[in-house]
């Protein structure tokens, strides 16, 4: 005699299945906030797709593969002893070797990298690139360190890491905290230890296998898709006014594109707050921030003190209240909160795309979607920086490097392939484009039905 089989949709909803996320994972505020973000969408798609359910796809994927942490001991310039915690969060690897940037920020903890490796299997997902989801790091401030102790740190965190990561395992790649500087001695400790020099970090300089416009891809990838998505209302970037966030690379080369396509950016922020500029941030503006605050470690301040008619406003104040067309905000996670979503829709903003991974709460993206903006999540918007690491990964395993023209192009069109695949998914019967939906499902899709195939593994 057969037995029924109960289905797992007979009994578990929304709120069941994030209380058991909850549950496990307590007091990841950050990891459970991305996990309910996809799972809102994922649900509504999933509801009649039976084989999803029994194979218990979604919370498969929001249970990282494993989560590894480590010490990491070093001596600073006095001669005293310094001990961080250190990461690495393989999340999913059904499509491709691990993917995801390191982060070097006293803010790192466990439930941060495992929001930022969720969200990152989706993403690389979406670029349509053989690629897993991952990301690492550790509670380790660059800030005010010498160089010789920024470089006695990542020599002993590769030491750790090395044995967990490799160009067909997991290929990390720079994030907040991590630039070429630290990349660079990362790739010699490995090179050192383990006397192979592969493809196993992506962000490298030139001269030792990196890719050319890695620094421009996820600022520019934003923008581009910000460019597609204005096209659907038949507009483009001409004349628009831009409110940014942040002033690093990612918010600098966004600011740069923009300006590029003929639209006007006003701010740019760091941690203390933001400058407005009613004249405009342009190319020679944009590049006098680069200089600074890469080469003199500067403040965002500072700007207000160079060019006359520019305001710095202090006390941590975001820019979301300066009146724009378009918004990206490109700093860090929860940057953007309902209250800043309703005084940009208040404002006439009509448009935002994410420069950075999760800056909009949850009840922002709500503001957002129930105002029908033009709202792209960064699991879409800022693939672009990851795409290009890609790249690279390709060019390493061919021992061969592309034109810039060749890779301006590869990213076009990943990010149009990106914004149609959100196109599939997220267009209403009111033709309305939900982007987050459009890009949860099509990222959940493409790593689900591999999960599938594999079988229970």
């Amino acid at each position: 005699m057969q037995m029924h089989r109960t289905s797992v949709t007979d009994h578990v909803d929304l709120e069941g299945f994030m209380e058991g996320v909850a549950r496990r994972n307590p007091g990841q505020s950050e990891f459970i906030q991305a996990v309910r973000e996809v799972a809102e969408d994922i649900f509504d798609f999933i509801e009649d797709k039976v084989e999803y359910h029994e194979a218990q796809i979604l919370r498969r994927i929001a249970e990282p593969d494993r989560v590894v942490s480590f010490r990491v001991c070093w001596e600073d310039d006095n001669g005293s002893i310094r001990v961080n915690r250190g990461y690495r969060v393989q999340n999913n690897n059904a499509i491709g070797p691990y993917k995801g940037g390191i982060r070097f920020h006293p803010s790192v903890n466990e439930s941060i990298l495992k929001f930022l490796a969720f969200e990152q299997t989706f993403k690389n997902a979406l670029t349509g690139l053989p690629m897993g989801g991952g990301k690492g790091g550790a509670n380790f401030n660059p800030k005010g360190k010498s160089v010789n102790e920024i470089m006695r740190f990542c020599q002993s965190f590769m030491t750790e890491l090395y044995r967990h990561i490799g160009a067909n395992v997991d290929v990390p790649a720079g994030d907040i905290g991590v630039g070429a500087r630290e990349i660079g001695f990362m790739f010699g400790q490995y090179k050192r230890i383990t006397n192979a020099w592969e493809g196993v970090l992506t962000g490298k300089g030139l001269e030792y296998g990196g890719s050319l416009i890695r620094p421009e891809a996820t600022g520019y990838g934003a923008v581009y898709f910000l460019e597609n998505m204005v096209k659907t209302r038949g507009r483009d970037l001409a004349g628009v006014t831009a409110v940014i966030s942040g002033s690093g690379n990612v918010a600098t080369h966004a600011a740069e594109k923009i300006t590029q396509l003929g639209g006007k950016v006003v701010t740019l922020s760091d941690s203390e707050g933001f400058i407005h500029d009613p004249d405009g941030i342009g190319l020679e503006k944009i590049q006098w921030v680069k200089d600074h605050k890469t080469h003199r470690r500067g403040r965002i301040s500072q700007y207000a003190e160079e060019f006359k008619g520019a305001t710095f406003h202090g006390d941590r104040a975001r820019p979301w209240a300066v009146p724009c067309d378009v918004a990206m905000p490109c700093a860090t996670q929860n940057e953007l909160n309902g209250e800043d979503a309703r005084t940009l829709v208040k404002n006439g903003c009509f448009a935002v795309s994410e420069g950075a991974n999760m800056p909009t709460d949850l009840e922002g993206v709500h503001v957002f979607k129930d105002a029908q903006l033009l709202y792209a999540p960064g699991k879409a918007s800022n693939a672009g920086g990851v795409a290009v690491s890609g790249l690279e990964m390709s060019q390493n395993s061919e021992r061969r490097s592309w034109k810039e023209s060749e890779l301006q192009q590869l990213l076009r069109d990943i990010m149009d392939g990106i914004h149609d695949r959100c196109l599939e998914y997220g267009r209403k019967s009111d033709d309305y484009v939900d982007y987050v939906k459009g890009a949860n499902i099509a990222g959940f899709k493409k790593v689900a039905d591999a999960m599938l195939a594999f079988g229970v593994v």
